[in-house]
């Protein structure tokens, strides 16, 4: 049996590491970690502060995605402490997502793309 500890990273193609750097830790919030010296560039940033990581490679080729959000489409998901202040701060910051405060799975949820068109969950316990 394979005894899981938990997520440790999520890997994302961009195609612009600066502008992904920016989208990562001015939108989102997330800060950036040590990371080894690979023959390729890419930025590794820490999610929370229990060991979670968001790592970001650079890819010349074209993502998969050209449309809008798409809330059924491949993703991953940052648990945020507070859904209307996430909510204002997008808003705030100019940036495109979809809030659902009442989603049928029991919390609330915003969707997003990062400059690349990777589709970002975050969502809150319902207070």
């Amino acid at each position: 049996m394979i005894r899981h500890e938990g997520i440790h990273h999520v890997s994302l193609i961009v195609t612009d590491l600066e502008r992904a750097r920016s989208f990562y830790k001015e939108v989102l919030g997330l800060r950036e970690i040590p990371r080894p010296p690979f023959d390729f560039p890419g930025e590794w940033l820490a999610v929370g502060e229990t060991g979670q990581q968001l790592h970001l490679i650079v890819h010349e080729g074209e993502t998969l995605r050209a449309g809008g959000i798409d809330t059924r489409d491949g993703h991953f998901a940052i648990r945020v402490d507070d859904f209307n202040e996430t909510v204002e701060w997008l808003r705030e910051q100019g940036i495109e997502h979809k809030a659902n405060p009442d989603s049928i799975t029991g919390f609330a949820q915003i969707f997003l793309l990062d400059p690349d068109h990777n589709v970002i969950e975050l969502n809150a316990a319902r207070r």
